[in-house]
């Protein structure tokens, strides 16, 4: 019994955990959602504003190849020194005359790459240090920009917190990176996203990385524990309506038996009254009817002794007619018409279920061996007062025992054609001198027991066509056993 409860127990705490985990999963999949879908958003956002500065820088070089001075100018005029003080991102720019060389070769091999290109083409770079060139060869002068990549970043217009945002921004070109934005230190365990795409600019062949690492700490624990908690708390409350329920079913259900039983009892009672009563009052009625003969003998009795017996006659008919009534009205039902195939196992598992408190509050627990089905041919009602009474009254024999010696053991088998249960307890077991008349209406061993129960199940079994005995076990402790005929359709 304690096995069934705690399985019953072990799938409510299964089906929770998997709700929990269930729920806490779809949190946690929705969070991380969203942290993707922000992420994404985000790098789109650095990638446009970077491929608009690296563009920029493109169409600066591109002015100035249109804005050349021209040859009346003043000598020396270098109105492109200007350029740093509009974007403060153009740490110098750089111009070759017209027959001269630059002084850095780097970026000489940069305007041959960038005529070849006829675009612009990147000269020195040093990413580390967040520093590169941008040469673009023209006629009749050359330009270059001396670039500083921090300082060309809009943080203005930036989608992410700099110093606390946990997404990490680089650019990276030939191996070198220029980190932008230092993100969170990557954990080893958790989830890593990575979004990767050039610039908007053939010049400049930079790549915009961005990186983030989800751990495990960034999950929403607090609403996972929150739903946790919610299905906690919601199995506990179906938990109590179930167990709610159960009680108030089991409840029906004796008090069903109880009410059967009652019955029942009355039928034995009325029963053993009539029997009682009816040797008395058929001696009286042959005294009377012999006293009334005597009467009518020579010599003559008086009219008034004869009108006397006449009506003792009746009195003591009448007596008769009324407890036969009275048998008639209280007597058991009638059970050979009702018999029909009952599951024994089933049986025996409905009565420990209506008797579940009784061996909770005992500390016993119960053990059914045997078949695994027996089907007999019984009244259902009937089979369960015997099985409910046998029951019970091996819980209240294990009472007289410690609690530590207390078993109580359902034994079911096929038996010479008939369907057999044992109802075996440790208890102090019958008294020799009481064994023989255990059976016997209005004989009882406990103070205040009418003594009609076991009297009652022999009755039932024996109206079933079946027996019910009882004896002492070997190791200490009684067994009863109820036999049934076996249905037409259940064998060996």
């Amino acid at each position: 019994m304690r096995q069934q409860a705690w399985q019953g127990l072990r799938w409510w705490i299964v089906g929770g955990l998997f709700l929990a985990l269930a729920g806490a999963a779809w949190l946690a999949r929705q969070s991380l959602d969203e942290q993707r879908a922000q992420f994404d958003t985000d790098a789109r956002i650095v990638h446009r504003l970077l491929s608009q500065q690296v563009v920029q820088h493109d169409a600066i070089l591109a002015t100035l190849a249109l804005l050349q001075p021209l040859p009346h100018d003043a000598p020396g005029a270098s109105p492109e020194q200007r350029l740093p003080a509009l974007y403060p991102h153009i740490l110098s720019v750089q111009r070759r005359d017209p027959g001269k060389t630059w002084a850095d070769p780097q970026l000489a091999r940069a305007e041959a790459a960038s005529h070849v290109q006829r675009r612009a083409a990147l000269g020195a770079t040093d990413l580390p240090q967040g520093r590169y060139q941008l040469v673009l060869a023209a006629i009749p002068a050359s330009y270059a920009l001396n670039l500083d990549m921090r300082a060309m970043v809009p943080w203005a217009e930036w989608p992410m917190e700099p110093q606390n945002s946990p997404v990490r921004v680089v650019l990276e070109q030939a191996g070198e990176r220029f980190v932008i934005q230092p993100g969170a230190q990557a954990s080893r365990m958790g989830w890593h996203w990575e979004a990767r795409k050039p610039l908007a600019s053939e010049s400049q062949s930079f790549d915009v990385v961005n990186t983030l690492t989800v751990g495990v700490a960034q999950l929403p624990w607090l609403p996972m524990l929150v739903w946790g908690a919610a299905v906690a708390g919601l199995l506990t409350v179906l938990r109590h309506l179930q167990r709610q329920r159960a009680e108030r079913r089991r409840a029906e259900e004796l008090l069903r038996l109880g009410q059967v039983a009652r019955l029942n009892t009355l039928g034995e009672l009325a029963a053993g009254m009539a029997h009682e009563l009816n040797q008395p009052l058929t001696a009286v009625l042959a005294n009377t009817q012999a006293a009334q003969r005597l009467l009518d003998d020579d010599p003559p009795e008086l009219a008034t002794a004869r009108g006397a017996m006449a009506k003792a006659v009746a009195q003591a008919r009448r007596a008769a007619e009324v407890v036969g009534r009275l048998r008639r009205a209280v007597e058991r039902p009638d059970t050979t018409g009702s018999l029909q195939p009952v599951n024994l196992n089933e049986a025996v598992k409905h009565a420990l279920y209506l008797l579940e408190p009784e061996v909770q509050r005992r500390g016993v627990a119960p053990t059914l061996d045997g078949a695994d089905a027996v089907t007999v041919q019984a009244d259902a009602v009937a089979l369960d007062q015997i099985v409910h009474n046998l029951i019970f009254n091996a819980l209240q024999a294990l009472e007289h025992v410690p609690a530590g010696q207390r078993a109580l053991t359902l034994s079911l088998r096929r038996h010479d054609g008939r369907g057999e249960l044992q109802v075996a307890d440790s208890g102090p077991g019958i008294a020799p001198d009481v064994l023989p008349r255990l059976f016997e209406p209005f004989f009882s061993t406990r103070e205040g027991g009418l003594g009609l129960g076991l009297s009652l199940c022999e009755t039932l079994a024996n109206d079933m066509g079946g027996s019910l005995g009882a004896a002492n076990r070997a190791l200490g402790g009684a067994v009863f056993t109820l036999q049934l005929p076996l249905s037409q359709g259940d064998g060996p």
